[in-house]
Formats: structure tokens, sequence, C-alpha cells
């Protein structure tokens, strides 16, 4: 007979709706976060091409794919999660730090206005569900490298929910979405050294009973992942993390997006979720 205590809770895929980007003009041309660098060579066919596993993955678990038309000039529109943060037909619009990716943010509010969503444009500087992400009906907030603090305010007016800041300490983990990852309602995973004392202390009191994943996995970008609550999109070789989630009922699904980790993304970076 299992013990009630020790078995593996039933999980349930829940239907999303996603916003993507097709890597069109993908490429390393400049460098504003570690994983980059110009000087060597991307393939941009074989960014379309594993970018298009991932879509057609999405499809597959029956989510609802929008896609934005990419722009010229603008190589790190593929990562649509920066684009805003959507939550109750509310679309926060992203501001960004760097001015190589500023046009982004006015393309994806037009989107959103298109889309028919109510949009916010930003006072503060933000870069969108990269550092903003639901759980449980609070929004955990990252902060220290990208997104101002101060914009963990500005989300806390406009949606009226409970934020939780948390502050980045190392530069390979620039945004909250590559530190930490959403599994459904009430459970994530993060990697420790990403956060400082005072944000892991907070973690381990909300989750107490995360997911720890490994260096190596992470320095894949393991935790970039997006899950439906059953099934969960992760680096195909993040290995450890894959037998983790298998171990506590989740179906994880590998992608290799290996070319688009040059730029500084994985599965989350494309994934922007659409919230009605």
């Amino acid at each position: 007979m299992t013990d009630a205590a020790t078995a593996t809770p039933a999980r349930t895929a829940r239907k999303r709706t996603v916003l993507m980007c097709r890597p069109e003009y993908f490429t390393v041309s400049y460098r504003i976060n570690p994983w980059m660098h110009p000087e060597d060579p991307t393939d941009t066919s074989l960014a379309v091409r594993q970018w298009d596993v991932l879509y057609r993955t999405y499809l597959d678990l029956g989510f609802e794919v929008h896609l934005i038309d990419p722009i010229a000039g603008l190589p790190d529109m593929v990562y649509a999660a920066n684009g805003g943060f959507v939550i109750d037909n509310i679309a926060y619009g992203a501001s960004f730090t760097y001015p190589e990716r500023q046009p982004e943010g006015p393309a994806y509010m037009d989107w959103f206005r298109e889309a028919g969503f109510d949009v916010r444009v930003p006072e503060e500087i933000n870069e969108g569900e990269g550092d903003f992400l639901l759980v449980n009906g609070m929004i955990l907030a990252g902060t220290g490298f990208r997104t101002a603090s101060n914009s963990h305010e500005e989300i806390a007016r406009i949606y009226g929910r409970e934020v939780v800041s948390l502050n980045l300490i190392n530069p390979s983990f620039y945004h909250l979405d590559t530190a930490v990852a959403v599994l459904d309602d009430t459970n994530i995973a993060y990697l420790p050294s990403a956060f400082d004392e005072a944000s892991l202390a907070t973690l381990r009191r909300l989750f107490p009973d995360a997911v720890i994943v490994t260096e190596e996995d992470a320095a894949v970008l393991g935790l970039n992942s997006f899950s439906d609550g059953y099934n969960i999109v992760i680096a195909s070789r993040a290995k450890d993390f894959e037998r983790q989630l298998r171990e506590r009922g989740y179906n994880p699904i590998g992608v290799d997006l290996s070319e688009l980790l040059l730029g500084g993304g994985g599965v989350k970076c494309c994934t922007l979720e659409l919230r009605r």
C-alpha cells in the first residue's frame, strides 16, 4: 500500500495562451549579458528551426499560440517574455534598460492594443515577464540587473496584488525567469546562488518544498522553462532537473534551444503568457 504522505501528487495540465516571435532576424551583434559574444558566429536558420520545435511543442500540448511579427534590427525580439506582463486582461508594457532593445517595448504594446488588452504604459524600467512571475496569486518580482525596483511598486498599483521583491546577484542570471521556474499554482524551482541572502530567506519561507536546481542545469538555462501545471518544457540538457520533475509527478519535455542560448535566452524567454 502506498503511503499517502509520500505518494506522488497528481498534476493537472491547464491550457495556456502564449505570445511568441519567430527569430527571423536573430543574431548576436552586441553584448548586453554574459552569454552574448558578438565575435562568435550565429546561425539564424538553426535558431528558427529550434524555435519552431518549441512552437510545435506548444501546439501539440493544446496551447493557443499567438505570433507577433519580428522587426528587422531587433534580434532579441524573439525573447517575447520581456515584451510585457499580462494578467486580468491588463498588459503592463516593458521599458528596456539597454538602448538596443528599447524599440521592442512600443512594438509589443502595439500588439497588445490590437489584441484587445488594456495596455498600461510603464513609467519605470522593467523587462516584463522576464522579471515578473505569477505564482499562487502573488507576483514574484526580480531586480538587480535589468528591472528597476520601483517598477515593483508600479506593478502592485496596477494589478492590486501582493508583489514579492527578489534581488538577483549573479550576472549570468540577470532576469528572474533564468533563476526561478514556476511549476504550477503553488510550486517553484530555483537556483539559490542567484539571490542575495534576504531573497533566499524569502524563497525558503514561501516555498519550503521548492525544487532546488543544480548549478550545471541552471548553466544551460534549465530553469528558463514553461509549465502548464503538468507538462513542463525545459532545456533538453537539464537532465537532473528533468529527473527531479519526474519524481514529483510532472512531465518534463526537453527541447534544444542552444542557438538562442547564445543570446542569453531559453524556453521561457521565448514565451509570454497571455492571461485574460
